[in-house]
Parts: structure tokens; sequence; C-alpha cells
């Protein structure tokens, strides 16, 4: 799953290179299309832009 939505890539940490997750966030709506789609997200004010992404689809409706 990781690789089909692009978050399997190159990292770079105290100088060596390794596979790994990148951490990313993705909305996917009702239909299943992907709607909004953060990668490489930093943690500070992550949680406030998604909820404010998801404030403006379909509503604002959440579950």
């Amino acid at each position: 799953m990781v690789e089909a939505y692009g978050a399997w890539k190159k990292k770079k940490i105290y100088g060596k290179e390794f596979i790994g997750v990148v951490r990313s966030t993705f909305i996917i709506d009702p239909e299943g299309t992907i709607a909004a789609v953060w990668p490489k997200v930093k943690v500070p004010g992550h949680v406030e832009d998604v909820l404010a992404t998801l404030d403006k689809t379909e509503g604002g409706e959440r579950t």
C-alpha cells in the first residue's frame, strides 16, 4: 500500500541512506478518489490543516 501511494521512498538521516516510509496523509473521498495529499508531513500544525481541509469538503462532515 505504501508503494502504491508513493510513501515508500529513499530517506537520509544522519548521513545514512535507506528506504522507508515517508510520513504522509491522504484524504480519500467516499468515491475512493484521493481528495488531498500531504507528503513529508511535519507534526506541528498538521492536524489543524487536515481538519480545515475536511471542513471544506463534502459539507464538512467528519466521522
